[in-house]
């Protein structure tokens, strides 16, 4: 879903998803101590990443936490996904768990197993000073909505500007929201817009119950600045405390005019395209839609779409935030806020629950690529 702010979704992205996310937020666009997922960028084009060679018998059993991963769901999310792979030995596995598919009704979890067993070896991702990455996460927001101006709905989706081009670079997000370049497409809380900004897309629900799906459609041509850390550095905050969840809170209990002051010193603005609600999750920047839990954004000069990545990350220091985060996920998005060999945004899901954990996440992060055996 491309993430717009970290993540802003072609987005997806959310976090956007940032997810997944992120003030700091990833940071979806993508990140400071807020997640999230990348700001969001469009789907563009990649020069491909050469496919490492893989090290003969270094198995995927050798990986922290491999036997207790849920090598079904892994493999569910690998077949759904892996049809965007450009390399010849990933298509071949692609083909392999198409026809394990196929011929193997139901598939069991000591087939999925089997199947990631034989067919890749793992190779870590290091980062320049050999130390952690980073893990954030974003997902797909859903948000009240008004058709027009109402009360505390008093922030415009916008539409790009005509003739919008990619790459150009238009005013800043506190002139755009001084002066709307295009007609309204629906109404929101300012806070709200923001982190779907940030998310790169989301999902609206009007007044008569009508749903709508808010997808990434330009932005302004400025880099993300995450808030997290000068709203710590002010005091608004307190460091340990720059989750999405209390960003968002402090954002609605100050509406107007300081609240805008603090959104303002994100300079990057997202424009939005509605369309119908189908019910499922946004699609990534490789195109096809994202699996809760199992799909992630990358840097894609350093990994490709279809990727197979185990992650495995460990001691999130927000408020709120879970112990870790391992198992295998798909490389399916992308994000302006994720840089570098060891960064991946995690796709949470739709929804408050999903963007509540979304958050959270910031965690020293290790990852493998699974490299498909010829």
């Amino acid at each position: 879903m491309s993430r717009g702010g970290r993540w802003a979704t072609p987005r997806t992205a959310a976090g956007a998803v940032v997810l997944v996310l992120t003030l700091a937020l990833a940071a979806c666009a993508t990140p400071p101590p807020l997640p999230s997922a990348p700001a969001p960028v469009p789907a563009t084009p990649v020069r491909p990443v050469p496919a490492p060679a893989a090290p003969v018998g270094v198995s995927p059993t050798i990986l922290p936490g491999w036997d207790d991963e849920d090598h079904l769901a892994a493999f569910n999310a690998f077949a759904d996904g892996c049809r965007v792979a450009r390399d010849p030995a990933a298509r071949g596995q692609c083909d392999r768990a198409m026809q394990i598919r196929r011929t193997s009704r139901p598939v069991t979890p000591s087939l999925a197993r089997a199947f990631f067993e034989s067919g890749f070896s793992v190779v870590e991702a290091e980062t320049a000073d050999g130390g952690p990455g980073l893990l954030t996460a974003y997902f797909a927001p859903e948000y009240a909505a008004r058709r027009s101006p109402d009360g505390e709905f008093d922030m415009p989706v916008l539409a790009p500007p005509a003739g919008w081009t990619r790459g150009q670079v238009l005013p800043e997000r506190a002139a755009i929201e001084a002066a709307p370049p295009t007609t309204p497409l629906a109404w929101m809380r300012a806070e709200d817009l923001f982190f779907m900004q940030i998310q790169g897309s989301g999902y609206l629900t009007f007044a008569d119950g009508s749903k709508a799906r808010a997808a990434y459609a330009a932005d302004n041509g400025r880099p993300f600045t995450g808030i997290a850390r000068p709203m710590a550095e002010q005091g608004l905050l307190p460091p340990n405390g720059t989750s999405g969840e209390a960003i968002r809170r402090w954002l609605a209990a100050h509406r107007g005019p300081e609240a805008r002051a603090v959104m303002a010193l994100n300079a990057r603005y997202i424009f939005f395209s509605l369309d119908p609600d189908d019910g499922g999750d946004p699609n990534g920047a490789a195109g096809i839609p994202l699996p809760a839990r199992r799909a992630i954004a990358v840097d894609p000069t350093h990994w490709r779409y279809g990727d197979l990545v185990w992650i495995s990350a460990d001691g999130g220091n927000l408020a709120g935030a879970r112990g870790s985060y391992r198992g295998l996920v798909v490389a399916l998005d992308t994000g302006s806020a994720i840089r570098g060999p060891v960064r991946a945004d995690l796709y949470m899901g739709r929804g408050a629950a999903a963007g509540e954990e979304a958050g959270a996440v910031r965690h020293p992060l290790r990852m493998w690529r699974l490299v498909p055996r010829g």
